[in-house]
């Protein structure tokens, strides 16, 4: 069975504290929760830059990576399904990252995508397939399973009809590298998620889930509206058949994420609303 678990990012507006950080994670095991997928820079110190990055994407990750998340974790019952890293720290240092994702408990890092990188480049895009390959052998050799998670950019053309993450998929070694699906990004590139499903099979080893839509009710100016983030089961996706092919590949966790646009501003009261959605399917 899949374990059920909540992106940290989406966490950080209400872990302002240790105090707080502990309440919200117990809410999480409340609402029927198995777990949390870390990231590397909300689990330690980080520079003001990134904080700074983070807070104007609508993602504040405040002064989490002072915290002892560990304890805070064991305390509430709840497992690591996964760590997120950048690339350039697996590079620098993979044991370091793989101790790091052992002392957690998990046998996961997931690579989240390259920042200043140009994915309509077929050269830059065969680099880092490499590069993917190479990190993700060097993390095997600790017992520890390299991951690719994309955003949208992945599926910018290289070439007519073949796109970045196209080059990701049949670039990369299965031995070394496998992924971790956001359906989100795909669907609103205008991509086929249950199509990449199809296409990743077992190489997808951790799901991300989310909902799109709007919550626009009433007359509106114009008949166009913007679409984001919603709670499972409350958007337009396709949802119970991305789950299902999810499970089909037994992937190991079923990750939900979302930034903004929450039910009452609150990822707590949104995680809520969307765990009913997880615990049905």
């Amino acid at each position: 069975m899949a374990k059920k678990a909540v992106q940290q990012i989406m966490l950080g507006s209400v872990c302002k504290n240790e105090a707080q950080a502990l309440e919200t994670l117990r809410a999480v095991k409340a609402a029927g929760y198995d777990g949390v997928e870390l990231n590397g820079f909300m689990i330690r110190p980080t520079s003001f830059l990134v904080r700074a990055m983070t807070r104007a994407a609508g993602m504040p990750v405040g002064k989490g990576g002072n915290f002892n998340w560990k304890s805070l974790l064991n305390e509430t019952g709840l497992c690591v399904v996964g760590v997120h890293e950048d690339l350039g720290s697996i590079k620098r240092d993979p044991d370091a990252v793989a101790r790091e994702a052992e002392d957690f408990g998990t046998d996961k890092v997931v690579v989240t995508g390259m920042y200043r990188f140009d994915y309509s480049d077929a050269r830059a895009v065969a680099g880092l397939a490499s590069d993917l390959n190479a990190a993700g052998m060097e993390l095997k050799k600790s017992g520890i399973a390299l991951l690719y998670h994309n955003h949208n950019c992945e599926f910018l053309k290289v070439a007519p009809g073949r796109t970045a993450y196209d080059m990701l998929v049949e670039e990369t070694d299965p031995a070394s590298v496998n992924f971790e699906l956001d359906s989100y990004w795909p669907t609103e590139a205008g991509v086929s998620a249950a199509a990449l499903m199809d296409r990743l099979g077992g190489r997808m080893k951790l799901y991300h889930i989310n909902d799109r839509g709007t919550r626009v009710s009433g007359p509106v100016m114009t008949p166009i509206l913007k679409s984001d983030s919603m709670e499972l089961g409350t958007g337009n996706m396709n949802l119970d058949e991305l789950m299902k092919k999810a499970l089909s590949v037994h992937v190991d966790a079923v990750i939900l994420e979302s930034h903004k646009n929450w039910i009452k501003k609150s990822p707590v009261r949104s995680l809520q609303v969307s765990a009913r959605f997880l615990r049905k399917y």
